[in-house]
């Protein structure tokens, strides 16, 4: 299917890595210009080099994302050298263990500005540009927000804020044309994931015990099935959709694990 997204500039926070970069992958695949802003330059690119080695296109800026400043410099310096925009992806953040018990209120704070204020931000100073293309808007959340985890007390508050937003948002924005959208992940594996894994005590076991889980397949999602959904949401395939958390997770929220 063509996704009608050749040469669409496509912000995409925390693209460098992981399910960011799994979605950058897709987007250039279809032909759209996936800009990557993260905070480490050496990152941003070698995704972009990689992108290009497969014959795509792409671009990066360094911002980091925590800083509200820092936010609005990187919307202006990507509308300066590319004159418009025509999606958003809010992707980057990372699940932190900010807990109950363990926390404490700079922690709890400075969590909800690296997983959630930049959401926001970004949507903000983007939003001229996006009303002028009619784009798109894709949060990328995860299941913490709905199952709870235990010892995450931050990213679940900050995941719950994303789904939020992206309704609110989608009521905001329909006398303007831009579609928001939320795709919801439970376990995608990274190398953010893996390196986790290796931590445990018996990581093959732990990895087949977590994949036993997951009723469709019994196997974990990939950063490349991740990419595909955000690709459809922010194309015009998807032009009576917005407002959705569509859940990219074998079934992990929703259906019963038990079988």
């Amino acid at each position: 299917m063509n996704l009608q997204l050749h040469d669409k500039i496509i912000l995409v926070s925390g693209g460098a890595k992981g399910i960011g970069l799994g979605i950058c992958r897709a987007l250039a695949a279809e032909g759209a210009i996936p800009v990557i802003v993260g905070r480490r330059e050496s990152d941003n690119l070698t995704a972009v080099e990689s992108i290009r080695r497969d014959g795509g296109q792409a671009h990066a800026f360094a911002a980091e994302l925590s800083d509200p400043e820092a936010c609005r410099r990187v919307v202006a310096e990507i509308l300066a050298q590319f004159g418009r925009l025509d999606g958003l992806v809010n992707n980057a953040g990372a699940n932190d263990g900010v807990g109950l018990e363990n926390g404490s209120y700079d922690r709890f704070v400075a969590s909800l500005h690296q997983n959630l204020i930049h959401y926001y931000l970004l949507a903000h100073y983007a939003l001229p540009a996006l009303k002028q293309s009619r784009g798109a808007i894709v949060n990328i959340g995860s299941k913490t927000a709905e199952t709870g985890q235990g010892g995450t007390s931050a990213y679940a508050a900050a995941n719950g804020g994303r789904n939020a937003l992206t309704r609110e948002w989608a009521v905001e924005l329909l006398s303007s044309g831009i579609r928001v959208n939320a795709v919801i992940v439970a376990e995608c594996w990274t190398p953010l994931y893996e390196r986790w894994v290796q931590t445990l005590p018996n990581p093959e076991e732990k990895r087949r015990q977590i994949e036993s889980r997951i009723p469709l397949g019994q196997r974990m999602t990939t950063p490349e099935e991740i990419g595909a959904a955000v690709a459809f949401l922010l194309s015009e395939r998807s032009s009576h959709t917005t407002g959705q958390l569509i859940h990219v997770d074998g079934g992990y929220v929703h259906l019963d694990r038990a079988i």
